[in-house]
């Protein structure tokens, strides 16, 4: 069946706003200006100021929720359904998770390549497979099992052509491998949050982007308040700043002031975070789940395309390869063989497109940070 226009427009949205949050945080990560008292030029490294920025674009979905309330009870047979009353303190748990992970990949950027860093978030479906099967008793088809193992196989090749290559000439081989390292362990976390969502949340059948909005409130929340102790603890060589603290959220304006690049790159971030959460709920919705896996895969085929354009990487076959790797695995996990093996004459049809419409713990990726 044909898209129509609005199908079109939507799947256009998630991957143009996906590919966008990524490559303007490290175009952000490039930018290089002196901070403040006069200090040397240095490179715009803060990695927790963005993730507040982040959490903001999450929480802006809340806006975008009331507003589609408000114009639904405008109209005179209203089809959204009433929402059931729930506890948002159920949120903090995953939001905890999600304000970590997403510093931990902030901070690994820094260290590595843009695809690199998108390729290597694959990884997700390793851990949340294995702590659905632990914690919510799943069980996982043969088929799921293979993409995981296929996936596995996809993150050694990605990590030899981050090893073997040279990638910006920005980054030194340990800060690569350090980089690649915090983006798996990162996934650990978001793994965890998707089970605790799993288990938590969605039985309360809360709004995705009220879900969004909400954990991303507690995310700004809690992260800005963090900052305040970041500036004062010492990390040493670990920091990017000229005062080696942990994070110097002042450091970071000045240096915007003196590159308002800098903000665009910011703003970027942060308003494609919410379009792409609200554009990735509506492909699901809309079109299927499926659809919304082979976008995300689209999006780190841009991503390394942009990155290659404008000089931020250099070429490599290998990554290609764990690329392609990483997609049959993700394929395999999500069931996109079965309408290809249900050509075959001697396959049974398989029925039911309901099954499209499950989460990543039943074959999607559907965290609530999916810039990820």
């Amino acid at each position: 069946m044909a898209w129509s226009r609005y199908q079109l427009g939507l799947a256009a949205l998630m991957l143009l706003t996906g590919s966008i949050n990524t490559l303007a945080a490290k175009w952000a990560d490039n930018f290089s200006a002196a901070g403040c008292g006069g200090t040397e030029e240095h490179g715009f490294q803060h990695p927790f100021l963005q993730a507040v920025g982040m959490f903001l674009g999450e929480f802006s979905c809340l806006v975008v929720f009331y507003l589609l309330v408000w114009r639904d009870r405008r109209r005179p047979e209203p089809s959204m359904a009433p929402a059931q009353p729930f506890n948002p303190l159920l949120f903090l748990p995953p939001a905890l998770c999600d304000m970590t992970g997403t510093s931990i990949m902030y901070v690994a950027l820094n260290m590595t390549s843009a695809s690199s860093f998108q390729m290597l978030r694959g990884s997700v479906i390793i851990f949340t497979g294995l702590l659905s099967v632990a914690f919510l008793g799943r069980k996982l088809e043969l088929s799921q099992w293979l993409g995981i193992l296929v996936t596995i196989v996809g993150l050694v090749v990605v990590g030899l052509a981050d090893l073997r290559s040279s990638h910006d000439q920005r980054h030194k081989l340990s800060e690569v491998i350090t980089g690649d390292l915090l983006i798996i362990m990162a996934q650990v976390i978001v793994a965890i949050q998707m089970v605790l969502e799993e288990k938590f949340v969605y039985k309360h059948d809360v709004h995705p982007l009220r879900a969004v909005g909400t954990e991303g409130f507690f995310g700004f929340i809690i992260l800005a308040l963090l900052l305040v102790p970041m500036y004062y603890i010492p990390a040493g060589s670990f920091s990017g700043n000229p005062r080696r603290t942990l994070e110097d959220a002042l450091d970071a304006f000045c240096q915007i002031g003196h590159r308002p690049l800098i903000a665009l790159a910011l703003l970027g971030n942060i308003s494609s975070i919410a379009f792409f959460n609200f554009a990735g709920i509506s492909v699901t919705k809309e079109i299927s789940a499926t659809t919304r896996m082979v976008l995300d895969s689209l999006r780190t085929l841009v991503i390394w395309a942009v990155s290659l354009a404008v000089g931020w990487e250099t070429f490599h076959g290998l990554e290609i390869l764990g690329f392609g790797v990483l997609l049959a695995g993700a394929a395999l996990y999500n069931g996109l063989h079965r309408p290809l093996l249900a050509r075959l004459p001697w396959h049974a049809e398989e029925t039911g497109g309901a099954a499209e419409r499950e989460g990543l713990l039943r074959g999607e990726n559907t965290a609530i940070n999916s810039e990820s």
